[in-house]
C-alpha cells in the first residue's frame, strides 16, 4: 500500500486520518504542521500527501507550494483537506498545486475513495 504523509495542527484530526488510512493498509506519518511535513518529506518519500490549510509556522497552501517546487514531488499528489469551503480558497490550493480538495468533517468512505483515486 501508500505511503502517505498526514498533516495537521489538530492531534485529534491527524489520530482520525491516520486510523481511517492504516485501517486500509496504508502506511501513514504524521506532521504538526507546514514546516514539520517540509522537514519529513525531504528525508522521506511519500506517495500521497494530505494536508490542512490553516496551521501555525507554514499553512498547507504554502506547503503544497513548497513540495511542487522539489522535484521528488513534481507529480506526487497533494491533497488538501480542511474546513475552508471557498472557491477563492480552492483555487488557491489549485494554482499552487493541489491535486485535490475534501472538505472537513471528513467521511472516511470518501477519503479512501478519494485517495485511491488520486493514487490510481
Amino acid at each position: 500500500m501508500a505511503r502517505i504523509l498526514a498533516v495537521d495542527d489538530s492531534a485529534a484530526m491527524r489520530q482520525m486520518v491516520g486510523i481511517t488510512l492504516s485501517g486500509a493498509g496504508h502506511q501513514v506519518e504524521q506532521a504538526n504542521d507546514g514546516c514539520q511535513a517540509l522537514e519529513i518529506a525531504e528525508k522521506q518519500k511519500f506517495d500521497l500527501v494530505i494536508t490542512d490549510v490553516n496551521m501555525p509556522n507554514m499553512d498547507g497552501i504554502t506547503l503544497v507550494r513548497e513540495l511542487r517546487n522539489r522535484a521528488s514531488y513534481k507529480y506526487v499528489p497533494l491533497l488538501v483537506l480542511t474546513t475552508e469551503a471557498t472557491t477563492e480558497r480552492k483555487q488557491q490550493g489549485k494554482a499552487a498545486g493541489a491535486t485535490g480538495w475534501l472538505v472537513k468533517p471528513f467521511n472516511p468512505e470518501r477519503l479512501l475513495a478519494t485517495v485511491a483515486k488520486v493514487l490510481g
